[in-house]
């Protein structure tokens, strides 16, 4: 079994506690560090380059906004999810803003935090259509533009479903294609669009145009 190697950044002690207890109970998480704040993470990224970050935001010397900012300039492709006791819109904005995949509330069911966490890993964690309808309205919308290589029919109506906040599963359901046939497109999208992950995809479809309000008010 091929391990995730994760980092776990938290200032409270029991808040690391209880995070490194809910991987423990999943095999393929292994955890090879806790750090205390961003800084912290940082250096340990540049050392040990894991390939999940769970990162708190409100810490000590440097917060963890900050920090994901860093990291994901140097180190695109690690993958960091957010772990928060509110969830506060403007938090998560701005997280993504940083490059974050997404978030964890600290109060959610261990078994929710496990299934989210692979999503991520394999790239299929989705936004809440609230979330991104408060994308679409914190954006600075700038001039509309096609791909230099245009997407397909088929393959504008994968990103609407990303858009939109459907799985793969409920995409491949409402287009009569199967799961792999959605990654394969998903994988072409992403290549064309320059952009590298979901989340992006989203942020990109509605800051172009692509997806509009109307889409979140059905």
């Amino acid at each position: 079994m091929s391990h995730i190697r994760v980092l776990v950044v938290d200032d409270h002690v029991h808040a690391r506690e209880a995070i490194c207890d809910i991987l423990s109970m999943d095999a393929s998480l292994e955890v090879i560090g806790v750090v205390t704040d961003g800084q912290q993470a940082i250096d340990f990224t540049e050392q040990w380059l894991p390939d999940l970050i769970l990162m708190d935001i409100q810490m000590p010397i440097m917060n963890g906004l900050e920090a994901t900012k860093r990291i994901k300039l140097m180190f695109p492709y690690v993958k960091i999810v957010m772990i928060t006791v509110s969830d506060d819109v403007f938090h998560l904005l701005e997280a993504l803003k940083c490059g974050a995949q997404g978030y964890l509330l600290k109060n959610l069911e261990p078994s929710m935090w496990l299934e989210y966490l692979h999503s991520i890993v394999t790239e299929e964690a989705t936004l809440s259509r609230e979330v991104a309808y408060q994308i679409l309205k914190d954006v600075s919308l700038t001039e509309k533009k096609e791909p230099d290589v245009p997407l397909t029919i088929r393959e504008k109506d994968i990103l609407y479903g990303v858009a939109a906040g459907w799985t793969n599963k409920e995409i491949a359901q409402k287009y009569n294609i199967s799961e792999y046939t959605v990654k394969n497109h998903l994988k072409n999208i992403l290549q064309k669009l320059q952009v590298q992950n979901r989340v992006q995809l989203t942020r990109y479809a509605l800051e172009q145009g692509l997806i509009t309000d109307t889409h979140y008010s059905e």
